[in-house]
């Protein structure tokens, strides 16, 4: 159960945060969710695919570590192999909470830091500090409120990237069926991904929309992503000692 508080220099001067990556600390997710302006860092490393979400029918973007619940097959030592760690997963244990305040006699609602007490990161021993011995922010959490407001506009434009998509017919569900060295197989349904027979269809005007919103780049990073699969099944070959 999440503890999730306001970030203050007071009550939680003496608060760390460790930073290593382990299934220890929560890290052992098979996927977790991405935006369009993430594409780019993502799609060097891990397949992007959608998903919906059962209690809304929403779709979104996620980068895929595994290919079965509680499997990254990115963690090894302590560490995180890949050159790039997704933004919601590297913003642990921090989110974005939501505070009223008042000005000019308007009551206004802002974004503010918080922190989830109850994540296993979260101690006073070891790890990062998050305010410095004579007060301020340390510079890991300015990191963190960067990383938090990058989280924030990112799905703000994902949700009207996802509405593009679902506009014009461009997601559609698949099965994934992987087969390892060993034969063992696994089968991944529920996800979805870029319809490109219904992308070729698309007239000149549409394509110059998605194009201007940046929405088309976004498209063929996600589909280019797929190569990925063969990342993730050498890593689980390897995991195997096949």
């Amino acid at each position: 159960m999440a503890n999730n508080v306001l970030l203050n220099s007071i009550d939680h001067q003496n608060v760390k945060v460790i930073t290593e990556h382990s299934s220890a600390y929560g890290d052992n997710v098979w996927y977790s969710p991405t935006f369009p302006n993430e594409f780019r860092s993502v799609q060097a490393y891990y397949p992007i695919f959608f998903n919906k979400d059962p209690s809304n029918g929403k779709f979104f973007a996620i980068a895929l570590f595994g290919f079965q619940d509680q499997e990254n097959l990115f963690l090894q030592d302590n560490k995180w192999q890949a050159g790039y760690i997704p933004l919601t997963v590297a913003r642990q244990p921090f989110l974005i909470g939501i505070q009223k305040v008042r000005e000019d006699g308007i009551e206004k609602e802002q974004r503010v830091l918080h922190i989830d007490l109850d994540n296993p990161r979260v101690n006073q021993e070891y790890g990062e500090p998050l305010f410095l011995t004579h007060g301020g922010n340390s510079p890991y959490v300015d990191r963190a409120a960067d990383i938090l407001e990058a989280i924030h506009h990112g799905f703000v434009d994902s949700a009207a990237f996802i509405d593009c998509l679902v506009d014009y017919q461009l997601l559609e569900t698949f099965t994934l069926d992987v087969t390892l060295n060993d034969e063992s197989k696994y089968q991944m349904i529920g996800f979805y991904t870029i319809n490109e027979d219904k992308l070729s269809e698309l007239d000149g005007a549409v394509l110059s929309k998605l194009h201007e919103k940046g929405y088309l780049q976004a498209i063929y990073m996600a589909i280019a992503s797929q190569a990925n699969i063969r990342t993730l099944m050498n890593k689980k070959n390897e995991l195997l000692g096949l």
